[in-house]
């Protein structure tokens, strides 16, 4: 999957179009995880560095189609982004309208050069993939880069029908989607071995192509998060109140059949009463969950078997919580995974989503190979997916 990337473009005097992912958390009109905006930094700074500027657009948040919908304005983006980079960042009020065109035509190189388009979402041809939009955000650059990988699994306008309409003009991948593709793609193609994947959250039904994909190229998939009681339950054992998808369980025999001794189930459970951390507790044998109590977490015995064989790993793969990880004292399976991943010399991939919110939350973040920017993507590339919005792109 290798694509010609920005580092390779010579942008100098050109204008260039960047789908980023500032898809961010906010309270009111204050980001309060900025993460996404960092990420793109590199991108932007290659643009600029290299004599070009640079038109930024993303979506943000789920609206109606309506720019007077001003939760969801990019505005505090734009402010943001200013004080990262160090300087003045023009914020169109629409996407490709009268206050855009203006502003790209104002735009020069070097500490001019970055504007930001309002939301993306805010026009209907955005989720529609609709060629006249497209055309319409095309016409405003000289070339076309993707940095967005979060958004890198879907079709929407701005991922796939503008670089279409880009015609024979550039087409790259930004640095951040360059750094993902050679992780959850190239790596998983040939990891070194050991190669163990760690596999949690809620449901077998969000991970079950995941699963299905990893048992084939994985020396072990360890399993965890409440995922782990349906397929105690479809070994017929004792899951108590613990969640369970009862009409997944047929799929989670299915994958205890094909998975083997590579399919790796907790061997013991953290309970508790209630959804609380002042519940009463016990920790149980797997499959042996009391009536009256809930599966919160992994066991200790689980938690330190996992450790060891992430430890002696030399890929890792990590994707969903071990437990209720924001509920102490359930946090434990997660955390003992993600410091054995820490102090592990593998290759350390976290596929995005909660798991990238743990290893961050837990300190751990800078000491893993690649902390992924996108769940949904992150998974989409797990399953062995190709992505339409990448192929369309130039090859390296």
């Amino acid at each position: 999957m290798a694509k010609r990337s920005i580092s390779d473009l010579d942008v100098a005097g050109k204008t260039v179009l960047v789908r980023v992912d500032f898809n961010v958390p906010l309270d009111g009109d204050r980001i309060t995880d900025d993460r996404r905006i960092r990420m793109a930094l590199p991108t932007i700074q290659t643009i600029l560095a290299g004599g070009g500027r640079a038109i930024l657009m993303s979506h943000l948040g789920r609206p109606t189609g309506e720019p007077s919908d001003s939760q969801f304005s990019l505005a505090p983006v734009a402010k943001r982004l200013a004080e990262l980079l160090g300087q003045d960042v023009s914020f169109a009020t629409d996407v490709v309208g009268e206050d855009a065109r203006s502003k790209v035509a104002a735009l020069r190189g070097g500490e001019g050069g970055v504007l930001l388009l309002e939301n993306l979402r805010f026009h209907p041809g955005e989720k529609k993939g609709d060629s006249e939009f497209a055309h319409a955000l095309a016409g405003m650059a000289d070339a076309y880069c993707n940095d967005a990988f979060g958004t890198s699994h879907r079709t929407d306008a701005s991922m796939f029908a503008v670089p279409q309409a880009m015609d024979n003009r550039p087409k790259v991948v930004g640095l951040l989607v360059a750094k993902e593709i050679q992780y959850l793609s190239d790596v998983l193609q040939n990891p070194a071995r050991p190669f163990v994947a760690i596999v949690g959250g809620k449901k077998v039904s969000d991970k079950i192509l995941v699963i299905k994909n990893l048992l084939t190229i994985c020396d072990s998939v360890l399993i965890g998060g409440a995922m782990a009681y349906t397929f105690s339950l479809a070994k017929g054992e004792k899951v108590g109140k613990s969640f369970v998808e009862p009409d997944r369980v047929d799929l989670a025999k299915e994958l205890l059949a094909v998975g083997g001794d590579k399919l790796v189930l907790p061997v013991d459970t953290h309970c508790g009463d209630d959804f609380s951390s002042d519940c009463n507790k016990q920790v149980v044998a797997a499959g042996e969950v009391p009536d009256e109590m809930e599966g919160l977490d992994i066991g200790p015995e689980t938690a330190t078997q996992y450790a060891d064989l992430v430890r002696n790993a030399k890929t890792v793969v990590w994707n969903g919580p071990m437990g209720v990880f924001e509920l102490p004292p359930f946090d434990a399976g997660t955390r003992a995974v993600a410091e054995a991943i820490a102090e592990s010399d593998a290759v350390s991939i976290i596929g995005g989503g909660d798991s990238a919110a743990a290893i961050e939350q837990l300190g751990f973040a800078d000491r893993v190979t690649h902390v992924s920017t996108g769940g949904g993507a992150s998974l989409a590339m797990l399953e062995g997916k190709r992505f339409e919005a990448v192929d369309v792109l130039d090859d390296a």
